[in-house]
């Protein structure tokens, strides 16, 4: 297993030696399903934000809950070893709940990311905002989706 996934336990001491260094620390969060260039797009535009990007991964039972039952297409593990072995990430963790405001709350990040569908009032944007970070929306990359990719494998097999 690749040694920059992490359990989130782990995080918040690496975190903590890591802010005492003076490190800027960047989140964020996806289920990075079927990796595509807007992801890789998000990543690098988080990364760019500071010095140590952490990405937190839906674990396969979260993404069953929010996105369906059909998904996730690959397992966890496989999609968390693909982000890790990102030059842009330094650490990946897998977190069970739909959304990033426990983590969030415990990892306390100086900045968290989102994409800029969800907009200013996501549902993390109190938790960041009160453990002192920023909220940067992420610019879209225009044209590719995980859901667009897989309709159009269902429409060519149909």
């Amino acid at each position: 297993m690749n040694t920059k996934i992490v359990k989130i336990e782990n995080l918040v001491e690496i975190i903590k030696n890591l802010k005492s260094e003076g490190k800027t620390i960047v989140t964020t969060n996806g289920t990075y399903d079927i990796i595509h260039a807007g992801h890789i797009f998000s990543l690098q535009e988080s990364k760019s934000l500071g010095d140590v990007l952490i990405v937190g991964l839906n674990s396969d039972s979260s993404v069953k809950k929010y996105k369906s039952i059909k998904r996730p297409i690959i397992s966890e593990i496989y999609r968390a070893e693909v982000i890790a072995a990102l030059e842009c990430v330094d650490y990946v963790f897998i977190f069970d709940e739909i959304n990033p405001i426990t983590f969030i709350n415990l990892l306390k990040p100086d900045i968290h990311t989102n994409s800029s569908d969800y907009g200013n009032n996501c549902v993390e944007k109190d938790a960041v905002i009160s453990n002192g970070g920023k909220l940067h929306l992420l610019k879209k990359y225009n044209g590719i989706s995980t859901t667009e990719i897989i309709n159009k494998i269902i429409q060519i097999n149909k």
